[in-house]
């Protein structure tokens, strides 16, 4: 009886047994899965004997457990929500990202069209509750620091803090259906209730907590159709299929982060299919209607919606605005306000016409030109060429034939191959390039001013080229993409993206690369086009289409993304410093008589959580060993094991998933990049620490197990509530001394010198 109170012990914490496949089973299967004795379970005669009473006593089980479940589920919901809401409205300015993301909920407000690395559906939500709190969307959102005063900011800090206190409760019920174990999912729940981390970067208008509600509703949706395989294509089935479809499309329409999550049910969805080819039950046809089934809404379901977002997205940014300059000129012509929306002008370019070309990278800018000259020592001192962000009068330019003196009455237009000279409209000098070495790209040729008055020499020739084109082609205004190649040396005119010294103005450097390869930097459009003697067309007529407006974002999205740089001063980290607490990063404030924000986990949660992702591979290779080797393990033990290494791998997977891709990125990195993967990390703590507690009873004979197993929880959820105590001036904000002067509230608690709070 006493070896029967520790194998039951599992049920009296909370937990039950792992879940039958089947809802209703015969009394065959009920009595041949209890035929064995050895651990506390019915013999099929004491089966049959005992019938009514054991469903009785299921029945009671089951009302208890249930009764257990939703008592802890609200426990931890009103955690959740309490420690989110708490001083949302602190401080009452500007902290970090907020300066951009608060910045384009106002854009959406006002419908002015702006550039941002990251797909549209989390700033439209942002710009959805700041509208629905009563923001007017006039705030500028200029730097940190900057006052709200009037301006009602809480709706857009409360959206964030609603969905980031959502993530403790998905955690609770993941856990719980991979567990089947109460304390399990409680842990899990508990650590990111009191992760200091986790509450801040949930307390403000940012990105984060959209895409970590989104990608943890996916897994949850996921796990909870996987309970659903034994009904295949009923309503429940279907619900959980759906909403997991629905929550990819969300988890990728906020950043491209959501890949991660969707490789991840990806991976689950081909084990599943590759289980059901395997079962001998399901003909063939079978299969192919699960196939079918999960194509509609785990792929084409989450591509319509996907596509949805962008194209109300660009529904509602249909003003001209600060994001002009990142896209084409014929993305341009959509946008009220901008010069080239219902202008008009010809079609094709052609001698004697004035232009401006645009460069195809993000932020390429216009070629530029004016009176100024390269400085002494910067190649030859001839009159300074650059790419200009703006529209400017010196963004133009003539086009001439290669010939000085040739004459035509007709507008000849300019074709594939053709060789023109450009000439500046204002110095009327001509666009050169000879052998000296560019200003800032040693490898590359400097671009220059040179002649004055239609004189000049044979650096001055360009060859043009249409890209895709063939000899003879036309060049389109905004629609080709055009190179321009240099007739003596075989360079190509280039944008460098590379800003010049004071001496240039701060503009974009321009150069003759000898690298021919077509690139963004190398291909330009022509923007504005005016010649007297050739018909103009509305540009509405060469506005593209969804699908390439679509397409071109995305260019620039991935572009931009991984083209970004940390700005001055700004903290960047490496992977490695994530899992160990390494760096945090300052939200709000430095010195001692400003409100201070420091984003930062908690770190008994997280190297707890590190200590656990090693236990957890130690536990499973045990496992493993002893079942290869046949070793004889109680049935109760036996379900552990299975939890440990069905459940927690498929949360070590997505801890993988969700960290190791950033070793590869070259763009910048931060601190606040790790916490998708730390949700995971928490989870699987939760379902280790649960393993090692109910393994107690190795280590001691009942009833001393079962106490230590009760003191076991009680600490570990002590010690979580105590460290929140000792590092939560860090979420909530603080004054006063610096850490490592006498009278701060973080005395003695700058554990690591890395830690800048």
């Amino acid at each position: 009886m006493e070896k029967e109170q520790c194998s039951t012990q599992y049920h009296i914490a909370g937990d039950t047994s792992i879940r039958n496949r089947k809802t209703f089973q015969s009394s065959t299967t009920q009595s041949n899965d209890r035929k064995n004795n050895k651990d506390g379970h019915l013999t099929e005669e004491d089966s049959q004997q005992t019938n009514g009473s054991f469903y009785r006593g299921k029945r009671r089980r089951s009302t208890s457990d249930e009764f257990t479940s939703r008592g802890l589920l609200l426990l931890v919901a009103g955690l959740s929500f309490a420690t989110r809401l708490y001083k949302i409205k602190e401080p009452a300015h500007v902290c970090w990202d907020e300066t951009h993301f608060g910045k384009m909920g106002s854009y959406y407000i006002n419908r002015t069209f702006f550039f941002d690395v990251h797909p549209p559906l989390g700033k439209m939500l942002i710009g959805l509750a700041g509208y629905m709190s009563g923001y007017d969307g006039s705030f500028p959102f200029s730097k940190p620091g900057d006052k709200y005063e009037h301006h009602n900011y809480w709706g857009m800090r409360g959206l964030c803090a609603g969905l980031g206190s959502f993530l403790p409760i998905f955690a609770y019920l993941m856990v719980l259906e991979l567990s089947h174990s109460h304390t399990a999912a409680l842990i899990a729940a508990w650590l990111l209730i009191f992760d200091t981390g986790c509450i801040t970067i949930s307390q403000y208008i940012l990105l984060d907590p959209i895409l970590l509600f989104f990608i943890m509703a996916a897994v949850l949706s996921m796990v909870k159709f996987n309970q659903q395989k034994d009904r295949p294509f009923s309503a429940p089935w279907w619900f959980w299929m759906v909403l997991t479809g629905v929550n990819l499309a969300g988890a990728l329409g906020v950043k491209f982060v959501g890949l991660f999550v969707i490789l991840l049910v990806g991976l689950n969805t081909v084990s599943d299919l590759w289980r059901l080819l395997g079962d001998l039950d399901l003909s063939l046809v079978d299969v192919a209607k699960h196939l079918l089934a999960r194509v509609v809404a785990l792929i084409l379901l989450p591509i319509f919606l996907y596509v949805t977002i962008f194209a109300v997205h660009f529904v509602v940014l249909n003003k001209s605005g600060p994001g002009d300059g990142f896209f084409s000129s014929a993305f341009q012509s959509r946008l009220i306000g901008n010069n080239l929306h219902n202008a008009s002008m010809p079609e094709y370019l052609a001698y004697g016409s004035t232009i401006t070309l645009k460069n195809l990278r993000i932020a390429g800018g216009y070629l530029h030109s004016h009176w100024h000259l390269y400085p002494e020592g910067v190649g030859a001192k001839q009159q300074q060429v650059t790419a200009y962000l703006h529209k400017d009068y010196n963004n133009l330019w003539f086009v001439h034939r290669h010939e000085t003196n040739s004459q035509s009455e007709t507008p000849d237009l300019v074709r594939h191959g053709d060789i023109i000279r450009l000439e500046h409209k204002e110095t009327t000098r001509n666009l050169h390039s000879h052998l000296h070495e560019a200003p800032l790209t040693r490898k590359h040729f400097q671009v220059t001013g040179y002649g004055i008055n239609h004189t000049g020499d044979s650096n001055d020739l360009w060859r043009v080229e249409v890209c895709g084109g063939r000899k003879g082609d036309p060049v389109k205004v905004l629609r080709s993409k055009v190179r321009f190649l240099h007739k003596a040396i075989g360079c190509v005119l280039f944008s460098s993206g590379k800003t010049l010294p004071k001496w240039g103005w701060e503009q974009v450097e321009v150069t003759c690369s000898p690298y021919l390869k077509e690139t963004s930097s190398s291909q330009w459009n022509v923007e504005d086009h005016v010649n007297a003697k050739l018909p103009n067309i509305s540009l509405s007529l060469l506005k593209p289409h969804f699908l390439e407006i679509l397409m071109e974002s995305h260019i620039v999205m991935i572009r931009g993304n991984s083209g970004l740089k940390p700005k001055d001063n700004e903290m960047n980290s490496k992977p490695w410093h994530w899992p160990i607490n390494y760096q945090g990063l300052r939200f709000s404030g430095v010195n001692e008589t400003e409100y201070r924000v420091y984003l930062l986990g908690n770190p008994v949660v997280w190297w707890l959580n590190l200590a656990s992702l090693g236990l957890y591979l130690i536990l499973v290779a045990v496992a493993s060993v002893a079942f290869q080797r046949g070793i004889s393990v109680a049935q109760r033990r036996r379900d552990h094991c299975f939890v440990l290494m069905r459940g927690g791998g498929l949360l070590f997977l997505g801890w993988l998933l969700h960290y190791v891709p950033f070793y590869t990125m070259g763009r910048v990195l931060y601190y606040h990049h790790y916490f998708p993967a730390m949700l995971f990390s928490s989870m699987l703590t939760g379902i280790t620490l649960d393993f090692l507690l109910n393994m107690a009873d190795l280590l001691l004979q009942p009833p001393y197990c079962n106490w230590l197993q009760g003191v076991g929880k009680i600490l570990l959820l002590v010690i979580v509530l105590y460290s929140f105590y000792l590092f939560h001036p860090l979420t909530y904000g603080m004054r006063g001394p610096l850490a490592h002067e006498p009278g701060s509230s973080m005395a003695g608690l700058k554990w690591m010198e890395s830690w800048e709070f």
